[in-house]
């Protein structure tokens, strides 16, 4: 069992899988972080100095009524939130990663179709006599062998 277990492992599309899945994780994190560190303070900027971790609606109140000053604080107290903000993140970070994964299988797909095509294999020199089975040229306009007169 523990043999089949290493076979498994060392299968060339799980070594992949799990090089794909790690990788992901890891850009994942830095997407999550382009998108709440760099492209959305300047975008709650332009809109009015709008932070959009703790842009949310109270739906009910919590054990202190609101209003809350930021969403934690909203959490904290137990009342029930719809998280507009932290939504358009996640959106924005869907948009992105979905963006990259688009460019890079792109990219893939044009560098293959750079790839030349295999050349097809060269025309037969040689050709076979109707009369006498002999191998004569391609060319050739009656057999050597037994002076057939041979079409085209």
């Amino acid at each position: 069992m523990l043999k089949d277990f290493k076979e498994f492992l060392m299968r060339g599309n799980v070594v992949d899988m799990a090089v794909g899945i790690v990788i992901g994780a890891s850009f994942g994190g830095i997407v999550k972080s382009l998108v709440d560190d760099v492209l959305m303070p300047p975008i709650g900027l332009l809109l009015g100095r709008v932070d959009f971790s703790n842009l949310y609606l109270t739906l009910r109140d919590g054990a202190t009524p609101g209003p809350y000053a930021a969403l934690a604080e909203a959490k904290k107290a137990g009342a029930v939130t719809l998280n507009l903000g932290l939504f358009a993140n996640t959106v924005i970070n869907f948009l992105i990663v979905g963006l990259a994964i688009f460019l890079v299988v792109r990219a893939v797909n044009r560098l293959k179709s750079l790839q030349k095509a295999p050349e097809p294999p060269a025309p037969p020199a040689t050709r076979e006599c109707p009369f006498c089975c002999s191998s004569i040229s391609v060319r050739a306009v009656r057999c050597p062998h037994c002076t057939s007169s041979l079409e085209g």
